[in-house]
């Protein structure tokens, strides 16, 4: 089966075109991890699969992580697979159905798109958290009680659960340290994505991201969008800031008008290839 290899800021994705199968992809978490895996020619940070939708929308987009796992959303790769909709059409929009819900985009200029993200959920149910709490800093800390080194990072929900530490210098974090230990913190039943966001003014953020199942990559869409939002919430940043990630930088707003967020960046088209026994 053909695939595209494409990356946004650096975050890889392999994309596979299903529509004229009539039906969804199913591949094996063995499958997966194969594809994905460095050594077979295209490594990647997820996995995704453009399908025919039974509902509203022009396409659904499936998304798996490295791991073999699928998730509900990726914002970065929601851009790719909005690209490549919109080339195909000759649109300047599309409408991507994914099971985290509706998702509309945008062309923003030469291979940049501008995705809306939806509404933010920050009730501590629907991140979700194991208990009730206010998720402008949740109940975490690392390091000695009396002196922690990160502290009462703020929750958002992006389609996918999401913690945002804030640091002085995000470059002297341990991220593939302390990224691994604290996706799996008993608060998050479901795992989360970690956040490390060094605030350098009110339009700019520094930004690494752990992401749930799949590590430290060059870029995480939902983390830019929930590190914006979880900024705002503390009065850090105002409702659109430059968010620069160690593959790029995104363009976050926070609209005031109906609580939606947008995600403007590039997309780069790699190659086409071909991938067989799928």
């Amino acid at each position: 089966m053909k695939f595209a290899k494409m990356n946004g800021c650096g975050n890889e994705f392999v994309i596979f075109d299903v529509r004229g199968r009539g039906g969804p992809l199913h591949l094996s978490a063995e499958q997966l991890k194969s594809i994905a895996d460095p050594s077979a020619g295209a490594p990647c940070d997820q996995i995704m699969a453009i399908e025919q939708t039974s509902g509203a929308g022009d396409a659904f987009m499936r998304i798996w992580n490295a791991d073999g796992d699928e998730v509900a959303a990726c914002g970065n790769g929601t851009r790719a697979v909005a690209w490549l909709l919109m080339e195909e059409s000759g649109s300047d929009l599309v409408n991507i159905q994914t099971s985290a819900g509706l998702l509309r985009a945008s062309r923003a200029g030469d291979r940049r798109v501008c995705v809306d993200m939806g509404a933010p959920r920050l009730d501590w149910e629907d991140i979700p958290l194991a208990e009730r709490m206010d998720t402008r800093g949740i109940d975490i800390k690392v390091g000695p009680i009396d002196a922690p080194v990160l502290m009462l990072p703020g929750a958002v929900n992006m389609g996918n659960p999401h913690a945002v530490f804030f640091v002085d210098d995000v470059s002297k974090v341990e991220v593939a340290t302390l990224g691994p230990m604290l996706e799996q913190h008993p608060l998050f039943p479901q795992g989360a994505n970690i956040g490390f966001a060094e605030v350098r003014g009110p339009d700019e953020i520094r930004l690494r991201v752990w992401e749930r199942d799949a590590g430290l990559t060059r870029a995480c869409g939902t983390g830019a969008c929930a590190a914006l939002v979880a900024a705002h919430r503390r009065r850090l940043v105002g409702r659109k800031a430059k968010l620069i990630l160690d593959g790029g930088a995104l363009i976050i707003e926070w609209r005031e008008a109906d609580d939606h967020v947008l995600m403007t960046g590039p997309v780069e088209w790699e190659f086409e290839g071909e991938i067989n026994g799928i």
